[in-house]
Formats: C-alpha cells, structure tokens, sequence
C-alpha cells in the first residue's frame, strides 16, 4: 500500500483583523490539498518565547509566582518572557529574562528543548532552557505590569507542585516533566 503523502495547504488570501503588541490575530482563506477551501482559518502571531529550568549551585530550582489574568489565578512558573526583537538569539532572551525577573545569572546554559504552544493556530516557538549553576547577582528589575515573587524550591517539591497541579502551564510543566525523566537517577 503507498503512503499518503501530507501536503502544504495553499494559502488564497490573508488579512490582519487585530493587531497589538500581546494579540495579533490573522484570517487566511486556503485551499486544502482535497480541493476543499476554509474561508476563515485564524492564526495567532506572536513573537518566539523562552523559559528557564534555572538551578542554583545549591540544587535549588528557581520560579516565580504571580497572578494570571485569563484563569483568574496566581501560578508558579518557570521565569520565562518573550524573545524581544532586540535579542540576538533566544538564549539571550532566556539569559535576559532571567537576570530581569530573579536577579539570577551566570551559570552554564544549554538548550533543553523547543514546544510549539498550539501548532494548529500559533505560529511561534517555546524555547526551554537549562541553566545550571546560576547564582544571585542583583536584584529583579521588573517591567511595570509585572508583579512576581521569587520562590526556589527542591527537587522533591517540583515534582509534589507537578503532582499536585500547581504548575499548570503546559510550556512549563512539559519541560520539567521531561527534566524529571531525564535527570532522575542523575545528580543535578
């Protein structure tokens, strides 16, 4: 039996409907490879974003907490931010996030892993790092919408925040999960 080959879908037509710097929304009209066309397909445009696995010397994991808009709610979360266009690359921007929302850097930095938030409707990347090693060398310097605290915790506690569902936000429970299941019988 021959494979299906997936095919590109064409795109007929394409207009901006809302543009803003936290929403930019796209209407395409495209052309299936079946020869059925999708008047209305909605993308959502956003620049790249990255978050940190940040690890103290002392094996303390670093996240932040701060409230949430959309669930109404006040989350941990790995110190993560958008890749401005500034940024030379998106461990620059995770390196720059992390020092500006912790007051934590140095350390040993590698890429950890790449997510896609919604590859049916979202046309940027989650880039996760790993930084190792990091350590406190200034105080957080917050952009005025920002509200956070600083937490380290565990090992032993990231897992009971994943298991317990207080780390809710798929780009970032993803990350740790597979850090769990890499490193486990590793030493951090």
């Amino acid at each position: 039996m021959k494979k299906h080959e997936i095919m590109h879908w064409q795109i007929i037509q394409s207009e901006y409907i809302h543009q803003e710097s936290w929403l930019t929304v796209r209407r395409d009209r495209v052309n299936l490879p079946n020869g059925s066309t999708i008047p209305n397909y909605y993308v959502f445009e956003y620049p790249h974003w990255v978050n940190t696995i940040a690890i103290t010397k002392a094996s303390q994991f670093i996240l932040v907490s701060q409230y949430r808009h959309g669930l109404q709610s006040i989350n941990y979360e790995l110190c993560a931010g958008i890749c401005d266009e500034k940024d030379i690359t998106p461990l620059y921007s995770a390196q720059r996030e992390l020092l500006e929302e912790t007051g934590y850097g140095y350390g040993h930095w590698q890429q950890f892993m790449v997510l896609s938030p919604n590859p049916s409707n979202h046309n940027n990347l989650t880039y996760t790092f790993l930084a190792t090693d990091v350590e406190k060398i200034s105080e957080p310097h917050l952009d005025e919408t920002e509200d956070l605290r600083v937490h380290l915790f565990s090992l032993d506690e990231i897992k009971s925040l994943l298991m317990q569902g207080k780390i809710i936000q798929a780009l970032m429970a993803a990350p740790l999960w597979k850090f769990i299941a890499t490193y486990q019988q590793k030493e951090i």
